[in-house]
């Protein structure tokens, strides 16, 4: 049997005279255009991953400190926690070097819960604003807490009201810096954990404060954390800014 075709009109063509073919591959799948390469963006560094130089850094120091006071002479330590001492006597001869010097030790050791609390706080307030900015309000409760502590004793001397030993007391530590973190931290946390930190925190301040075994360094505690929470409008600012002005990537 012969096969024969049957005569069929003359394909479509389009306007340049070429035959019209788009209606002859329906059937047949369409093949995959290549991707466009995009661009990759670096992803934001998550806030769990951001180093901690300044914090990590000042926990070696503490640590080396600590080791000092615990294994070394005890005549040898406390001639050193002397010369550290921020008391009017050497606020008045060399403050610089006694507010930089006092702040290298850890009143009652490593073991200390401010040392805890320097490392949870100071890590959270790093990450947060930056290690220099950190510093900053570390250094800044540790100054002006200090000095509201040392200045009425000093007056207090000069006015007959204390004793000349007075001018001689030692004190040293880092917890007016911590306190002060705490009060800065707590600015950039969720109001419930905000109010809770301040009224846990501020509760064994002044228990501290009533047992009246120490109260210029009691005083000086809520002092610097009242320091950390007027710094709020600064450290949000900062925090704020920073993903906009050093982004991170990762």
């Amino acid at each position: 049997m012969e096969r024969t075709a049957s005569p069929t009109s003359p394909p479509p063509t389009d306007v340049h005279g070429r035959p019209d073919v788009r209606g002859l591959l329906d059937g047949i799948p369409g093949q995959r255009t290549p991707p466009r390469f995009r661009r990759l963006e670096p992803n934001p560094r998550p806030r769990h991953r951001i180093p901690v130089p300044f914090t990590l850094g000042y926990a070696a120091v503490l640590a080396v400190t600590s080791y000092v006071s615990a294994h070394f002479d005890p005549a040898l330590v406390y001639a050193l926690h002397q010369a550290s001492s921020t008391d009017v006597a050497h606020l008045a001869r060399t403050p610089a070097l006694v507010l930089a010097a006092s702040a290298l030790w850890v009143a009652g050791g490593f073991a200390s819960p401010f040392t805890l609390g320097f490392l949870v706080v100071l890590t959270a307030l790093e990450r947060r604003v930056g290690g220099v900015r950190t510093a900053v309000v570390f250094l800044l409760g540790h100054l002006l807490a200090t000095l509201a502590t040392e200045v009425p004793v000093g007056l207090a001397v000069l006015a007959g009201r204390l004793p000349d030993s007075s001018l001689h007391r030692l004190d040293y530590g880092i917890s007016f810096g911590v306190a002060a973190c705490v009060g800065a931290l707590a600015g950039l946390l969720r109001p419930w954990l905000r109010w809770s930190l301040l009224a846990a925190f501020g509760a064994l301040l002044l228990q501290d404060l009533l047992a009246f075994t120490d109260p210029m360094t009691n005083w000086g505690h809520l002092i610097a954390l009242a320091i950390g929470v007027a710094a709020w409008p600064r450290v949000r600012g900062w925090d704020r800014a920073r993903p906009a002005a050093a982004p991170r990537t990762g």
